[in-house]
């Protein structure tokens, strides 16, 4: 696999070569920012429509819906249109975790070259998020949120269901 990532040594490409390695690893770490910028803003859209979409659910079930009201089949859809986003939100989530897995396997790799390897030395420190004490992944706390909103989505479906039949 290094093969790819490094494709020419430091003899084949010239005297540039470390000056050139250190200046690609910080465009890599930078993209790598960029993406986790856009986890979050995606996060926060997601909750953002989660919130709007409970808000409503909610506030129907305290104002309560008149007899024979043709407002029922939507307010049944939305906790299924809730559900929907939820699982999509969740499938992110996991998508952005498993792009920054490989991601940081490259950071790794570029690091074996470079004099210093902060981002490896700080995953041995993590234990490699494997000891939960030492370090619990934030992608873990952050799939627990599309699960949370789809159980209070199925539990209002359910309820609203109850509340019509």
């Amino acid at each position: 696999m290094s093969d790819t990532l490094f494709p020419r040594d430091k003899e084949g490409y010239g005297d540039d070569y470390q000056r050139h390695l250190l200046e690609q690893y910080k465009l890599y770490i930078a993209g790598i920012e960029k993406i986790s910028d856009r986890r979050q803003s995606a996060n926060n859209y997601f909750i953002t429509i989660n919130t709007a979409i409970l808000a409503v659910l909610l506030l129907s079930l305290r104002i309560g819906l008149p007899e024979g009201s043709s407002y029922v089949p939507v307010f049944l859809a939305l906790p299924i249109a809730g559900i929907a986003i939820c699982v999509i939100f969740y499938y992110l989530i996991r998508s952005y975790r498993q792009m920054n897995t490989g991601k940081f396997i490259v950071v790794h790799a570029i690091e074996q070259q470079l004099p210093m390897a902060p981002y490896d030395y700080e995953w041995k420190i993590l234990k490699e998020g494997k000891d939960r004490r030492v370090y619990f992944p934030f992608s873990r706390v952050e799939q627990g949120i599309p699960f949370v909103f789809g159980v209070l989505y199925l539990f209002l479906f359910l309820f609203q269901l109850f509340m019509i039949l």
